[in-house]
């Protein structure tokens, strides 16, 4: 053995100390979270499943939601590796006790446990507010495109839903076919006479898949009665013909201001107007023919000096002549364009004015699409560009980093979810506030200011009931830095130019500031350090508890690594 190293002895009889307790120190957070599990009213938990009688008994749910709360927090989802780290952690040996479970048990206890994950998500609340969290002062609502146990390829247009039912219902009956020559085949070859039931089972007709292109094929046909409603709407031509009119009027008063500013400047004016190219191609071609006339007569005249050439041969003429062929080339496409988009126009007045309105999409969108996986998740537009299949998720956060309220939709609009997630955070102030410790300042026991950015903008969301809010109205670098350029609003101003004047006072600025670290910073969290960006369960209700989970990890985290959960 090499000199100057400790021996590796790995036939010693003890590793690691008898007593489980020691083999990680008091302040280690696995105990801090065991400890609070067991703070918790788990009663529901309990009556799962259960726990005795007959075989081997069923795993305390005390430990298996502990066991999911620290895996969760560390980015491990998978039940497989839960059941490994299980043999191979020491913090997830002391959760389980030495007797770790299968992977099997860890997956089912998900799935038997989701329902209740919101019920838990409002008992870790109430216990961080006894700690003294929960400042609602100022909280701020944003939300999160996660993506959904599917695959965007899975995507599929009610033609092709329809195409993939009769698919699968002819693989269904070939198989209960087989089946049933299996079942004679047998029976034959046994020689039995009995008058048994020869039937074919019922679960065999069931199946998964088709039950969820149904589901999808509903989905899908409801988007498109919803899209036709909207495309039949009544149309008001004579509304269209009156904007048409003003239209072309302010266009040829355009057109006069430009000349006007075009003689007065000696002609430079940039890029000409495309009704005008051919006017002015003319007119420069006939100042060229007459300055080479003058030249031609000046001549004939006796004048001395070089005999001028004839006018169609002089450069200058020839190029004005080319830049008319090239505008009336562009003149002529201009306004064969424009009479093809008028004659679709007419063609569009008459099929509504003849109820044969059929309008197909040139393409398919994600308002036509049903997935296979999950038919209740749907695509939805990333701010950088590209497309995620999954769900719109809402979370409202205090300033100390609490996540009070929560939701998740499959609209990828985030306007229509601000005066719900405005009721809910109010209701989680409530509760916060009637849980807080007596003679400790947290702050305000209702919600001070309640910020959103543009994607909440609406006069209906600034006018709702509720607490003070301040909605951007705009891009954070579109919005005015001062009121210097902006007139204070009078009472017949807009809710959205009252809502702008107020960003851009000094105490609006300085609030709305604190709107990206509030909201944004949860989500930061979750993607990078949680590495939470796909549900694990499919459908809206198990990604609704899966996200309140995901709140309720997140604020044990929140409470033990800002020292308000101690074995102290």
């Amino acid at each position: 053995m090499a000199k100057g190293y400790r021996a590796v002895d790995r036939d010693q009889q003890f590793l690691l100390p008898p007593d489980m307790r020691e083999w990680l120190p008091d302040d280690d957070p696995v105990w801090l979270v065991i400890s609070l599990v067991d703070r918790l009213d788990t009663s529901s938990l309990h009556g799962l499943r259960k726990t005795g009688g007959v075989g081997r008994r069923g795993y305390n749910p005390d430990m298996l939601l502990t066991l999911l709360i620290w895996g969760w927090a560390h980015g491990e989802r998978s039940s497989r590796q839960l059941e490994r780290l299980c043999h191979r952690d020491v913090a997830f040996r002391v959760i389980c006790g030495g007797d770790p479970p299968d992977h099997v048990t860890i997956s089912r206890f998900r799935v038997q446990a989701s329902p209740l994950m919101p019920g838990l998500f409002t008992q870790v609340l109430a216990a961080c507010a006894e700690l003294g969290m929960g400042r609602v002062g100022v909280v701020a609502l944003d939300g999160v495109k996660i993506a959904s146990n599917a695959s965007l390829s899975k995507n599929r247009t009610e033609k092709s839903l329809q195409k993939a039912r009769e698919a699968e219902l002819a693989a269904l009956r070939e198989k209960l076919a087989a089946t049933a020559r299996d079942a004679d085949a047998e029976h034959a070859a046994h020689d039995d006479d009995d008058d048994d039931d020869q039937s074919v089972p019922e679960e065999l007709l069931a199946s998964g898949r088709l039950a969820r292109i149904d589901a999808a094929l509903a989905q899908v046909q409801v988007r498109n009665d919803e899209a036709a409603s909207k495309q039949s709407t009544p149309i008001d031509f004579a509304d269209l013909e009156a904007n048409r009119e003003a239209r072309d009027a302010a266009r040829s008063e355009f057109l006069a201001q430009w000349k006007c500013k075009r003689d007065n400047s000696g002609g430079a004016m940039g890029k000409v107007p495309i009704e005008l190219r051919v006017e002015l191609a003319e007119e420069a071609l006939r100042e060229a023919r007459c300055k080479q006339q003058a030249k031609i007569e000046r001549a004939s005249a006796g004048l001395r000096g070089r005999r001028p050439l004839p006018i169609e041969e002089v450069a200058a003429v020839r190029s004005a002549q080319e830049r008319l062929a090239r505008a009336q080339a562009e003149t002529l496409a201009w306004q064969n364009k424009r009479d093809a988009e008028q004659k679709a126009r007419d063609q569009r007045k008459e099929q509504v004015l003849t109820n044969r309105v059929i309008r197909k999409p040139h393409r398919a969108n994600p308002n036509n699409l049903g997935n296979i996986t999950d038919p209740q998740s749907r695509q939805m537009p990333l701010r950088g560009g590209g497309w995620v299949q999954g769900y719109n998720c809402q979370a409202v956060a205090s300033s100390d980093g609490l996540i009070i309220a929560t939701s998740v939709g499959d609209g990828p609009v985030d306007t229509p979810t601000f005066i719900p997630m405005m009721g809910k955070a109010v209701e989680a102030a409530a509760l916060i506030a009637a849980h807080r410790p007596e003679g400790l300042d947290c702050g305000p026991d209702r919600i001070g200011v309640l910020l959103a950015d543009a994607g909440y903008n609406s006069e209906d969301n600034i006018t709702a009931d509720g607490p003070k809010r301040l909605i951007a109205t705009s891009k954070s670098h579109k919005l005015p830095r001062d009121t210097s350029t902006l007139a204070a609003p009078g009472n017949d101003a807009s809710p959205t130019e009252k809502m702008t004047y107020q960003l851009a006072t000094e105490e609006g600025r300085a609030l709305y500031s604190q709107r990206s670290h509030i909201a944004e910073t949860p989500f930061g969290h979750a993607k990078h350090n949680m590495k939470f960006r796909r549900f694990t369960g499919r459908g809206m209700a198990r990604a609704e508890s899966e996200f309140a989970f995901h709140s309720l990890v997140h604020n044990i985290i929140k409470a033990i690594n800002g020292g308000h959960l101690s074995t102290t």
